[in-house]
């Protein structure tokens, strides 16, 4: 029997598994970098044991470390998490050399799956399905190809080539990042299908022969080969399918002597035929989605595997309906690079469970996360913060009620992708069935925001009277007076945001009681501008324009950035009235529609969640300070990150499109192109070193500027 427990890995991985390990009894411990310090599953830990420094390679990923932890806390067992150390041959080999009980597949089996081309060779033998496999570029006769990394995944080292003059960069560029993200740049190439579905089953296997197959998930939706919304079961596989792809799984574990959990991964083309894709030799991040329709403990399965326990001699019945969003931070205004920041409020509304199944409930929400309120998202690991998993009978009810609750979450300090999320679960093709690897690519509608751009200048106007009464609150003198309370109500409050879309202006007046007068709302072009004239009094269809005269403008609804400065007037149903404002909340009514914005503020950022999107502003200063200004050609770090090569020296000439250097962040390599044809005029970066969101990487001067003097200039 297992007493204490060390698990090698972090975040929400580290939690699920502590979840079971309390339920059942176990001890456990945990490991952490100087940045998981403070991190959620150090806390929740029974022991915890610093491993120093921050980059996975020196600490998560350090074999030594994590058996000498084992030993230091007097750990009986290691669970690797479903981390990359989870398909270690040589972790699970110096586990049991330690005298260790290994929470996972024998190191034989993962060695024969760890190596993905081996794999296919072995199980091809076996008889499961498998498309062919190229070793080399001069191999290839047809396209389109798939380059994949031989070890690993999670989509790193995968890139599709379409032109064959492509594949052999394409090649040296995989070579790359696998060789980073998992210690090995081998890879190889198969023929990629067009609009295939990704299915997988869930496998269990003990010491007494017994292997189960759970059934079938879903992994199709995928943005850059990385899964983003899982579900299970698939509405792709007819019963005949499901047990074609059951024989193949449970064909797969015994053709290695597998013991434990596992998933085998197949390609599903628009034929209705399966191909081998791979083995996952570990409990994968979607595992929840199975636990859901199931109503079994994964972990305490792997649990009693290890313990030499006998699974029961069938597989549980699949009923109902899960489906799981993997919430990441990423920017969408950044092409959707990784973000940091610090959580200051993390929120989901209506969970039910975390971390575990919940078989006495036919429905409901459940979330398994490494953060809460005041934990750091850092450059160092996987972008992955939470995921929230929806089950019910019907898939309908799931992708409704996970969309709701992804909609109505307060995740306020660091961007993420939700607003995607919540799109594709409400878009009428998902909602069909109608997925496969390629739907994010033929559907750019899911990547608009969710608020509309006419709600906009609602929330701006709600966050400007949510901060005057967080103001008026903590005055000491006159606090009980109107915001901008004048004898001669003449000039508006005025309040400059930063907005996704770039700086706005919002202005609104109230008279003596309280009511709003007036108000407009209007995009500035070139950054913050305080009005030359106050909005005019006359009518309540008039607005004063930015040192213009007053113009004709629309009631109701005000336009979101880019579109004209409207208002809308003291009463009626054509217009914008208050009903409330507070320092947390603001409620509007527009055109007699009761309209609700809570305002979470952070120094100078509001964070405005009303009922259909949410938007972060950040409040501009009056009167800016002067910043140093940037040479033309200066191309900034989008986020933090580690200068992994430089591939150009100060003084080269470049074109446009030219990779300059490459930015390693997340585990993921981020190329830095020329933005014109030039000089590289100024490097003041090296390879290896540290950079924060916005410093320079590097100038390239425009041609027409680096040579000489223009005659005519």
């Amino acid at each position: 029997m297992i007493r204490r427990l060390l698990v090698a890995n972090r975040g929400e991985i580290a939690r699920r598994i502590f979840a079971t390990c309390r339920s059942l009894g176990i001890e456990t411990v945990a490991v952490y970098s100087d940045p998981d310090a403070d991190a959620p599953h150090v806390a929740e830990a029974d022991y915890a044991v610093r491993l120093p420094g921050a980059a996975p390679v020196d600490t998560y990923l350090r074999v030594d470390l994590l058996v000498a932890a084992a030993e230091r806390t007097g750990a009986d067992a290691v669970h690797p998490g479903y981390g990359f150390l989870a398909e270690h041959a040589g972790f699970a080999a110096a586990v049991g050399d330690a005298g260790l009980t290994w929470v996972g597949p024998p190191a034989k089996a993962i060695a024969a799956m760890g190596d993905k081309t081996e794999a296919k060779a072995l199980l091809a033998d076996a008889g499961v399905p498998m498309l062919p496999t190229y070793s080399a570029a001069e191999q290839v006769a047809a396209f389109p190809v798939l380059v994949k990394a031989a070890a690993g995944g999670g989509g790193r080292g995968m890139r599709i080539v379409r032109d064959p003059g492509e594949l052999a960069g394409a090649i040296d560029s995989a070579r790359r990042e696998a060789a980073a993200a998992f210690g090995d740049g081998t890879v190889f190439v198969e023929p990629y299908v067009e609009r295939a579905r990704h299915v997988e089953v869930q496998i269990v296997a003990d010491a007494h022969g017994t292997v189960l197959s759970l059934g079938e998930r879903e992994c199709s939706i995928q943005r850059r080969h990385q899964k983003i919304v899982e579900e299970a079961p698939s509405v792709a596989v007819t019963p005949q399918l499901r047990t074609a792809l059951a024989e193949a799984a449970v064909a797969a574990a015994r053709a290695v002597g597998y013991l434990g959990m596992g998933t085998v991964e197949f390609l599903l083309t628009p034929a209705g035929e399966f191909h081998f894709l791979e083995m996952n030799t570990r409990l994968q991040v979607e595992h929840a989605v199975t636990e859901c329709v199931t109503g079994t403990d994964l972990v305490r399965l792997q649990l009693l595997v290890a313990e030499g326990g006998a699974l029961p001699p069938a597989a549980p019945p699949v009923t109902g309906h899960a489906i799981e969003v993997r919430l990441c931070a990423e920017d969408p205004a950044a092409d959707w690079l990784p973000a940091a920041g610090t959580w200051h409020r993390f929120a989901v509304p209506g969970v039910t469970v975390e971390f575990r199944p919940d078989p006495r409930r036919d429905a409901g929400l459940r979330i398994d996360t490494g953060v809460w309120d005041g934990s750091v998202v850092g450059m160092h690991y996987d972008s992955m913060v939470a995921k929230l998993i929806a089950w019910a009978p019907t898939r309908d009810e799931a992708a409704r009620a996970l969309a709701t609750a992804l909609r109505r979450a307060e995740l306020h300090g660091v961007t993420t992708n939700r607003d995607l999320l919540v799109r594709v679960l409400r878009s009428a093709e998902f909602r069909a069935g109608e997925i496969d690897t390629g739907f994010l690519g033929r559907h750019p509608e899911v990547f608009a925001p969710l608020m509309p751009a006419d709600r906009v200048g609602l929330a701006c106007l709600a966050a400007a009277l949510a901060g005057a009464a967080a103001r008026r609150a903590g005055a000491p003198v006159l606090g009980t007076l109107p915001s901008g309370w004048r004898n001669v109500p003449s000039r508006p409050q005025v309040v400059n945001y930063a907005t996704p879309a770039g700086p706005v202006e919002v202005a609104y007046r109230l008279d003596r009681s309280g009511e709003l007068l007036d108000w407009q709302f209007r995009p500035l072009a070139a950054g913050p501008t305080m009005p030359t004239r106050p909005i005019e009094q006359g009518g309540q269809g008039e607005k004063g324009g930015q040192g213009g005269p007053a113009e004709k403008a629309e009631q109701g609804g005000p336009g979101g950035p880019g579109g004209p400065a409207e208002k809308g007037g003291q009463g009626g149903q054509s217009g914008v009235v208050v009903l409330g404002a507070e320092p947390s909340r603001a409620v509007l009514a527009v055109d007699g529609v009761r309209l609700a914005f809570a305002v979470h503020r952070v120094g100078d950022i509001s964070y405005v969640d009303g009922s259909d999107g949410s938007v972060v502003l950040t409040e501009l200063p009056r009167f800016a300070e002067p910043t140093p200004a940037l040479a033309e050609g200066s191309l900034l770090a989008p986020m933090p990150g580690v200068v992994g090569r430089l591939l150009v020296a100060a003084g080269q000439r470049v074109d446009a499109g030219d990779p300059l250097l490459v930015l390693e962040a997340m585990k993921l390599e981020h190329p830095v192109t020329a933005p014109s044809a030039g000089v590289v005029t100024e490097l003041p970066v090296a390879a290896g070193a540290q950079v924060e969101t916005g410093a320079v990487l590097a100038v390239v001067t425009p041609e027409q500027q680096s040579g000489a003097a223009d005659p005519e200039g």
